[in-house]
Parts: C-alpha cells; structure tokens; sequence
C-alpha cells in the first residue's frame, strides 16, 4: 500500500516506519523542513497547508504529529505547543483527507494519534472503547479536542481509526528513560496511594497493533495497551525487581499535585483500559502484563 506519514522522525514513529517499509509498503514522510530525501515532501501543518496530490496518491495517512508529553506541566508555552501541534496537524490532514478525489477504493484511511488520557479517571472500572470521557483534566481536555479535529474527514467518509495509546515503556523513551536511573539507585517509588490502574503498552506491542490497523478495516477508537493494566504499585515493584532494587518509597499526593501541576490527574487517576477492538479483530499480544512489558523493555 501507498502509506503517508507525519511525525516519521519521533520516536514512535521512526519505529513504525522501519516496520512498515520491512512489511513492503512505500512510504512517503511530512517534514516541515525542506526535503533531503525523495521520500519526503514538506508540509506546514500550522498553516493548514499540506500538497493535495501527496493525500490523494495514499492509501492509509497515519498522523503521529504532537509535541512531547514530557516537558515543564507549569508552562503555558509547553501546555500551548501540546495542544495546538496535535489539533493543528489532525486538522489540515482530516481536511485534506476529505477533500481528496474519489478513487475505486474510496478516500484515504486516516489513522491518528490519540491517548488512553480521553477518559479520565475511571477508578477500578474496566474501560473500552464505548467508554465516556470522565472530568476536565488538561490531558483529557487535549484529547477530546485532539479527536473532534478528525471529524470533518470521518463525516466524508473516510475511514477514521483513533489510536487511542497508553504510555509507551522503552528504555530509550520516556517515562522509562527518566525512571530507570532512580529505579537502580533504589531510589523507585509508588505514586500515591499507588492503588490506581497505570495502563501502558510495549513499543512492539505498540508498533504491532498499528501494524495491524493499517491493513484492517477497523474505524473509530481503538486502545493501544497491554491485556491487563498493573495498578501503579505493581508497576513500581516490576521494574525495582526487573533491575534487582527495593522500592519501598512513596511520593505523596500533595507533592505530586504541586510538583506535576496540570498533568498529576494522569499521575493519581485510575484507568484500568482494556484493548478490546485490537484482539477482537484478531490482533495477538505479544506483551500480557506488566512484566512482561518490562522485560520486552529492557532486553
């Protein structure tokens, strides 16, 4: 298949676009500098502007686009470039994506970035895709306009799949890049309480699914996370026995809210999701659980 992609050079992304091409499929890159390669053409999704012609030749978009999760939660600079860089690129893309020409196969798919944020805190419920979309958190509130942004190429008919991701756990990516140093110190502790659901995914549990979406024909949310979502203290425990240390600190909840701001209600909340759609439709895991995603981590 003919597959356009943006945010090719994230992490994420520079993963998925090995996979892909290793599946056989030509790839052309968004970049929002000149092009150096062949496989790239330039595109300004601030502006709204993204060739026509390139939207029109493909047959799957994949938009990955948006700023880092990890930065200064007490920045309006960082809580404003969060924002706009997903709802920016989302927009011009599902635009673009409407207005494309008919072809025998119908408009492009559109699949888009998105986060288990959407829901909020759910407590001890289990959370599928039919899910609701709990409280006014910043990282809820970024998600729910981050997904309306795919409206206009979903009412054309597009196929629309939203990658609804849980947090990716690699050593060289945050939030594991940042923890394993103090894990190994035994400086690993539990957030809270550490009672709340902590969902995550592998990255070729991550890779593997999206993998998976770009040559099915699933539309609307799908959860990107592993089967059975560890509550945060098992999680702390995995990874201080994954790296042969005691965690037996806590960082309490006020220290949490004073020190992660806007973005502690993804810190202290509850979401225990479940990917439901993906192993529906075939989709087999190669990570179950937390320990096992730890270890697929750090191998």
């Amino acid at each position: 298949m003919q597959l356009l992609l943006a945010g090719s050079s994230g992490f994420l992304g520079t993963h998925l676009t090995d996979a892909l091409r290793a599946d056989g499929h030509e790839i052309t890159r968004l970049v929002r500098r000149p092009p150096t390669a062949t496989d790239e053409v330039r595109w300004d999704p601030a502006a709204g502007v993204v060739p026509q012609e390139v939207v029109d030749a493909a047959d799957v978009v994949i938009n990955l686009c948006g700023a880092p999760t990890a930065g200064n939660p007490h920045s309006r600079r960082w809580a404003s470039e969060l924002r706009t860089s997903r709802v920016d690129a989302t927009r011009t893309l599902a635009t673009a994506v409407a207005a494309a020409h008919q072809r025998d196969a119908g408009r492009p798919a559109l699949l888009n970035g998105s986060a288990v944020g959407f829901y909020g805190d759910h407590g001890t419920a289990l959370v599928a895709e039919t899910g609701s979309s709990n409280g006014g958190s910043f990282m809820t509130s970024v998600v729910r306009e981050w997904e309306a942004a795919t409206t206009v190429a979903r009412h054309a008919g597009a196929r629309v799949c939203l990658l609804r991701t849980a947090p990716v756990i690699d050593r060289d990516s945050a939030p594991l890049k940042q923890l394993l140093p103090l894990f190994r110190l035994g400086l690993g502790a539990r957030l809270g309480g550490g009672s709340q659901y902590f969902p995550m995914v592998s990255l070729r549990d991550w890779v593997g699914g999206v993998r998976h979406l770009v040559g099915s024909g699933l539309a609307g949310p799908v959860n990107i996370c592993c089967p059975m979502t560890p509550t945060n203290t098992e999680f702390t425990q995995a990874l201080a026995d994954a790296v042969g240390r005691r965690a037996r600190l806590a960082v309490p909840s006020k220290v949490l809210e004073t020190a992660a701001g806007r973005v502690s209600p993804e810190l202290l909340g509850s979401l225990r999701v479940t990917p439901l759609a993906l192993r529906s439709s075939g989709y087999q895991f190669a990570d179950h659980d937390v320990r096992d995603v730890i270890a697929a981590a750090l191998r």
